[in-house]
């Protein structure tokens, strides 16, 4: 146990403690790189696996954290409304419109993706590390027109349209927010393992997608830097982790792998894509705490998943 998130986790019961903590970062989307390198594997990998030929017309995405760069990313490849959906407000219009103005110079130059990592979708590149079997030259004429890039700046800083639009939706607690059957894609990226009801999500997402929509998520399992070893955690007791979480509204969830893909499965989605990242230096069998003692082995070694899947009908 790092000593330091147990201190975080126990001031959090200190009334009028919020500002006693840093404000929480999330780490990585106020990067414009970073934002373009994420859509682009999403994008890549359901081309490839889910049957996707064409950019979403309307993508929501769960957890965009500091800026809407991945959903910006979406726009300017041809998208024309983004739902941002987060628990707690992290972005804000100036580090959005930064974001947003380095994206559009990296779809200019048709940047190379940056490195791959897990999964490996540099496989599905061009020789340019550039999907260009589906971002076409035709179809980001189009999307980066200087007209429809100025319009989207202005969807930043207010402007409403009828063809355009970005709606940030903090705190999402009910999923009547997203109308019925309106979605073309739903994604996530190192999200959902921090998500409080892993079931409620999924029935979410579920009731957002149109028929045929899609999903795709990456879950990352490993500790947060909350243990010295990646899966560390699920040695902590009950009591000791409850003082760790604290009243903070998310932290990660400890729902294994096996879980994400039961709730998939109940609530009808059709898998096109399910992978997984597993090591074998975390914790022996025996050091796990009571509550994990029946994991199975696939579970306590998955460091990470990525899985994709369509809505299916429902008549």
């Amino acid at each position: 146990m790092r000593a330091k998130h147990l201190v975080k986790g126990l001031v959090t019961f200190v009334p009028g403690s919020d500002h006693l903590l840093p404000r929480t970062k999330t780490r990585g989307t106020d990067s414009a790189v970073y934002c373009y390198g994420v859509w682009i594997k999403h994008l890549t990998m359901l081309h490839q696996h889910g049957g996707l030929d064409a950019v979403p017309a309307t993508v929501a995405e769960l957890g965009p954290g500091d800026s809407l760069g991945i959903g910006l990313a979406a726009l300017l490849s041809g998208a024309s409304r983004y739902e941002a959906l987060d628990v707690v407000p992290f972005a804000s219009t100036d580090t959005n419109v930064a974001v947003f103005d380095e994206l559009v110079s990296l779809f200019e130059r048709r940047a190379p993706s940056p490195a791959a990592g897990f999964p490996d979708f540099w496989q599905y590149l061009d020789n340019d590390l550039f999907p260009h079997d589906i971002l076409t030259d035709d179809v980001l004429a189009t999307s980066l027109a200087p007209e429809r890039v100025d319009r989207i700046r202005r969807l930043l800083r207010g402007a409403v349209f009828d063809d355009l639009a970005i709606t940030y939706r903090v705190p999402w607690t009910d999923e009547s927010v997203v109308r019925e059957h309106s979605v073309d894609l739903v994604l996530s990226h190192s999200v959902m393992e921090h998500v409080v009801d892993i079931d409620g999500t999924y029935q979410a997402i579920a009731r957002w997608l149109k028929p045929g929509g899609l999903m795709s998520h990456q879950i990352d399992f490993t500790s947060h830097g909350l243990s010295q070893q990646w899966n560390g955690y699920r040695a902590y007791p009950e009591l000791v982790w409850k003082a760790v979480l604290g009243k903070r509204p998310f932290l990660i969830n400890r729902v294994p792998c096996s879980e994400h893909r039961d709730a998939i499965d109940r609530h009808r989605f059709e898998v096109t894509c399910y992978l997984q990242n597993h090591r074998s230096d975390g914790i022996e069998r025996a050091k796990l705490a009571k509550t994990w003692q029946s994991l199975s082995d696939d579970d306590l070694n998955c460091a990470g998943a990525y899985v994709q899947a369509r809505a299916i009908r429902r008549d």
